[in-house]
């Protein structure tokens, strides 16, 4: 039989209804595999008693011949930006050590009532700003996978969500929240051979995740294989009344629609993404995804999406000025720390608070942040970065009268070891590249495996959509999917 372990979202779901096993065998099965695992500092806290409490309900409801709903019985990962009442939630960031919140944020209440249950909170980035899992006041989140050459040189998971990916890929749960503020859901998918999918802006609600940059934030599932993450983001996705961008639209049944068949359907390979100096493996990658997809039944196009080398730098002017501007409520006042030096006014423990509860790249996007809302220096730079991203919409406007979804590599490199690119911040930010621009113009985006290089490390592809065609990226992602036969996962080493 297969282990428990091995299991994702819809096998565990349908063994759950079917009485092959129960929800608290599924629980008892993760929640050893999270204990055993703490090598991976993949989770900031576990909670192994929710998830047998969840797990207690969905049995006693299947016994009672209650219908069972979309997540029953699947125990999952819940990152650490998400309020969870009555559990910590940090996001990963000493200024929150400690803060247990009184409600619940929309997206997890949305999977608890479809019958999920929670193993822990996930590490990540601290605010989610970074893309290794190197910020986190908790520690360097390490990925499962090892070079096959025998280095033992830990690598990172990616980031913001390398806690979500790590724990995924490591089978830990079958299935994480994530979120995705510039690729923070794809790439460390790409880096872990998991999929991830950022849908729509306003898909899903952003009401109790903890802010980095409103404009750009949008939760998503993290797991195995497309068909799960489609059955979990038709859980995590709803209107909300609480959110003012949440979409006030009907969701699909995305995972009953699924449909590899590409024929009739149209894809888009933009020039401008086959960079200078590309990777000879990753344009390998993407070439191999052409082919699938043509076998599909697709047409493949030529397109250009003309702005997208000024993407990178208006990310990084919009959303540390977000940033900045979220990040101000944390002042030591109202919750989280509070750093007093003696005889201190309000103005010093505010900066002594900010001093020692900040990681140096909070406080280094803050700074940007600051500098580019600054009297003097808005119309140079936030006015002309939002200006940039209005022609990053408007290019991908125009590509889609040609296409219907647009494939890309996910990140320029497979996964590099903890401390690789740590010292050089311009190094570590070029990891967004492919994956800013779809997040500038709030358009749908999956990473799906497609492979290993040389090394023996997953590399991943990324669909592109039109504004609220999910279905579509989905759909390009099983054709993918299927056609790559991915199966390779981690030895385990920890």
């Amino acid at each position: 039989m297969t282990q428990l372990t091995d299991l994702g979202v819809k096998a565990i779901r349908d063994g759950v209804a079917a009485g092959e096993f129960s929800a608290r065998e599924v629980a008892e099965a993760f929640n050893a595999n999270v204990a055993a695992a703490k090598d991976l500092n993949a989770f900031i806290v576990a909670t192994p008693e929710k998830a047998l409490e969840a797990a207690a309900k969905v049995d006693a409801d299947r016994a009672a011949g209650e219908p069972l709903a979309s997540m029953a019985g699947v125990p999952i990962g819940m990152k650490d930006l998400f309020a969870t009442k009555g559990v910590q939630t940090t996001a990963a960031s000493h200024i929150l050590d400690h803060f247990i919140p009184e409600y619940e944020s929309a997206v997890s209440q949305k999977l608890w009532d479809a019958g999920a249950g929670m193993l822990g909170k996930l590490n990540m980035d601290q605010f989610a700003m970074g893309s290794s899992n190197e910020t986190s006041f908790y520690g360097n989140v390490i990925s499962p996978w090892r070079r096959k050459d025998g280095g033992n040189a830990p690598l990172a998971p990616g980031g913001s969500s390398g806690g979500s990916s790590t724990a995924v890929s490591a089978r830990l749960c079958p299935a994480a929240t994530g979120t995705d503020t510039g690729g923070s859901i794809r790439q460390p998918a790409a880096f872990t051979g998991i999929c991830g999918i950022k849908p729509t802006y306003g898909r899903c609600s952003r009401w109790g995740i903890v802010a980095f940059a409103s404009s750009l934030d949008q939760a998503g599932p993290m797991a195995r294989s497309v068909e799960d993450c489609a059955i979990m983001l038709g859980a995590m996705a709803g209107f909300d009344p609480k959110d003012s961008t949440s979409l006030d639209m009907p969701v699909p049944d995305w995972a009953g629609a699924l449909n590899a068949d590409l024929r009739g359907k149209r894809v888009g390979i933009p020039r401008e993404y086959r960079m200078d100096g590309m990777d000879a493996e990753i344009a390998a990658s993407w070439d191999q995804g052409v082919a699938w997809l043509k076998d599909a039944g697709a047409e493949v196009v030529d397109i250009s999406l003309p702005h997208t080398k000024y993407a990178l730098p208006a990310y990084y002017i919009v959303a540390p000025a977000e940033a900045s501007s979220n990040l101000a409520r944390y002042d030591g006042v109202r919750y989280g720390l509070r750093e007093m030096p003696e005889r201190a006014n309000l103005q010093e423990m505010y900066a002594a608070t900010r001093a020692a509860g900040f990681g140096d790249e909070v406080k280094r996007r803050i700074l940007i942040g600051t500098y580019v809302l600054s009297a003097g220096f808005y119309d140079a730079y936030y006015t002309q970065a939002m200006k940039v991203r209005t022609l990053i919409q408007r290019d991908f406007a125009a590509a889609f009268e040609r296409c219907d979804v647009i494939l890309a590599p996910t990140a320029p490199s497979a996964a590099f070891a903890l401390g690789e690119k740590s010292d050089d911040p311009i190094a570590m930010y070029l990891n967004d590249v492919f994956a800013v621009p779809a997040s500038l113009a709030g358009l749908p985006a999956m990473s799906v495996p497609a492979g290993l290089n040389s090394e023996g490390l997953p590399l991943g592809l990324q669909i592109i959509g039109k504004t609220f065609d999910e279905q579509g990226v989905l759909d390009a992602g099983l054709a993918i999917e299927q056609r790559a036969g991915f199966a390779a996962r981690p030895e385990r080493w920890w």
